[in-house]
């Protein structure tokens, strides 16, 4: 028998190098799991023929490199979120860990929802997560729709086998003959057909002679089974609807809960790992995969499916439905807006992959849902640009501090050279250098006329270091006909600047970042919080849009130093004592005026 999937030519295989998991990787069900699979040998009888087929294709293979199979099968009708990056991080990482491979696999069964638009931007995704699904002899990611004739071949095997049926119920017939929990359903006045009639009907079906909706296939299992899920699901539907990769060769299409166990086995996949909503269709799935094995169509042993609790992430929803109204509604600028928890949003706002792995490991796996507080995803950006992130002072909401006395002590015109290390634990990086004169920018808050108590910044009298610079003395403020403060008046106390020999003979409790006046350069900074105020924006029913925070977006005109004039696009930063920053991949075009996005805070000061 040959291979039925494809005529695409069968890959060669080859060996993967069996790695233990690292010791230091904790341990969780699905760890468990797999090393008593692997100590037990479940899976070491398992052939691979270099590509998906089914049992007789992969029986002409030989013992499969790869000590476990995993799979990432997202269905591309929409860009992945954060919780797509831990089911990414979860299955690609146990691959590698165990010596194993993942597949990346679009499950493209629904033809009118999906689009090569979000294939590319997933494949772009993983990659950028740092993953990798190729194998020896293929580096292509794998595609449901390349099974549809096999899925078909096996529906025809279900029906002559007597396990499945073609049902003309309307939908609300068969809505309510399908019973409750508290109430078995009823036969189907179709379910008693030979499997000579359902054949003929189903292949009508195939042959666009019924209209869309007018009848579907559904397995024969126990209409009083407890669980619903059993009670004769459909299988095939009917749907006339242009595919992006089997364009209109068919007009019947399988149901997700079918189509996936088939994509598992034909993949030689050992641990199916999903969410918790699919517990309950995990009887169906061991079903399907004991009909077709005995039909000899799939290998055994047959892949396992097993569940992990969704990611549920505070003040963030996931919801793909609800995050296309978000970018069509235009409450946001588009699917990689900054303040969205899609990947691209992410990674525009200044995650970086490191991050977002280190997220799925110490938010582990586990069988319960529970609550991840969003802090926690911004501390392990902030751990990882802490010795990543290149130093850099800038001012973003700017009044002129005028040293009155410049002139007189460094020279009328005189332009004071400063230098500052790039990072301060990478010397190897060097130091950025820019200048100080008789006038610079501070921040507005660094100045207080009337300053509360525990404040060590600028108000009249009070002594304050210029970061990088001289030690200065607040004298006063200027201010305009409605009282509002525009320029803060100093003195340069001499021969302090720091990094010579008279830099410690004054004792200061503050120190302030500053711009200066001379090569500063004006900059747009994007300020971004959390897209939601309302922690659990769309639980219990709430109409999510209620909970927007009307200040998830500041645009403010900052003045940076000029070292950031060459920044590139993604570049991260941290802007010393305000957070950290990255610019903006794609409104940030070098010779422009510069765009940062603020990625997150020094520490979090959300609601506070």
């Amino acid at each position: 028998m040959s291979n039925p999937i494809s005529a695409k030519p069968a890959a060669k295989s080859g060996a993967h190098t069996a790695t233990a998991p690292e010791a230091t990787k904790p341990s969780n069900f699905l760890r468990q799991i797999i090393e008593h699979d692997l100590a037990a040998g479940t899976y070491a009888t398992r052939r691979w023929a270099g590509s998906p087929g089914d049992a007789a294709h992969q029986a002409t293979g030989t013992m499969d490199p790869a000590r476990i199979r995993t799979r990432f099968p997202p269905e591309p009708n929409g860009y992945l979120h954060v919780g797509h990056a831990k089911s990414i991080c979860l299955n690609f990482g146990l691959a590698r860990d165990y010596g194993g491979v993942c597949h990346l696999r679009f499950d493209d069964t629904n033809p009118e929802k999906e689009d090569t638009e979000y294939v590319n931007s997933i494949i772009d995704a993983v990659r950028w997560l740092g993953f990798d699904w190729s194998q020896p002899g293929n580096n292509k990611p794998y595609q449901a729709s390349d099974y549809f004739a096999f899925m078909y071949r096996a529906a025809e095997a279900l029906i002559e086998a007597g396990h499945a049926y073609v049902d003309e119920q309307t939908p609300e017939e068969m809505r309510a003959n399908r019973g409750d929990f508290g109430k078995p359903g009823i036969d189907s006045p179709y379910r008693s057909g030979t499997p000579a009639q359902n054949l003929a009907r189903f292949r009508e079906m195939r042959d666009g002679l019924h209209a869309d909706g007018s009848m579907v296939l559904r397995a024969k299992i126990d209409m009083a089974s407890p669980n619903i899920n059993l009670r004769d699901p459909a299988i095939y539907r009917i749907r006339r609807a242009t595919h992006h990769n089997t364009g209109d060769t068919w007009c019947i299409y399988p149901m997700y809960t079918f189509a996936h166990p088939i994509e598992d086995a034909l993949e030689q996949i050992t641990h199916s790992i999903c969410t918790l909503e699919f517990e309950d269709q995990r009887p169906f799935y061991d079903w399907l995969m004991e009909r077709l094995i005995e039909e000899g169509l799939l290998a055994s042993p047959p892949p396992k499916q097993y569940e992990f609790a969704r990611l549920n992430l505070t003040y963030v929803i996931t919801s793909k439905r609800k995050l296309a109204q978000l970018v069509n509604e235009h409450k946001v600028s588009g699917w990689d807006d900054p303040r969205m928890p899609t990947i691209v949003g992410l990674r525009r706002r200044g995650y970086t992959p490191e991050s977002l792995r280190l997220f799925a490991e110490r938010i582990g796996v586990t069988k319960s849902d529970s609550w991840i507080d969003y802090s926690t995803l911004e501390g392990c950006l902030r751990e990882d640009l802490d010795g990543s992130a290149q130093r850099a002072m800038a001012v973003l909401d700017p009044v002129k501090l005028v040293l009155t006395n410049w002139d007189s002590v460094m020279g009328a015109g005189t332009l004071d050279a400063c230098s500052a290390p790039v990072h301060p634990h990478h010397p190897e990086l060097g130091n950025r250098q820019f200048v100080i004169g008789r006038e610079v920018w501070i921040e507005r808050s660094d100045f207080e006329e009337t300053p509360p108590a525990g404040f060590f910044r600028l108000f009249p009298g009070n002594k304050v270091r210029l970061k990088y610079g001289h030690i200065i003395e607040c004298t006063g403020a200027k201010k305009d006909a409605n009282g509002h403060i525009t320029e803060v008046h100093a003195t340069l106390i001499p021969d302090t600047k720091s990094g010579t020999p008279g830099s410690s003979s004054v004792k200061v409790k503050g120190v302030i970042t500053w711009v200066g006046a001379h090569d500063g350069v004006a900059a747009e900074v994007r300020m971004y919080d959390r897209l939601f105020s309302d922690e659990q924006p769309d639980a219990g029913g709430k109409d999510f849009l209620e909970g927007l925070n009307p200040q998830s977006l500041k645009i403010v005109t900052a003045i940076v130093e000029p070292s950031l004039a060459n920044a590139l696009p993604d570049q991260k930063f941290q802007f010393e004592r305000l957070g950290y920053f990255v610019a903006d991949r794609v409104d940030h075009v070098q010779g422009s005026q510069p765009v940062f996005n603020l990625a997150v805070g020094l520490k979090d000061s959300f609601g506070k």
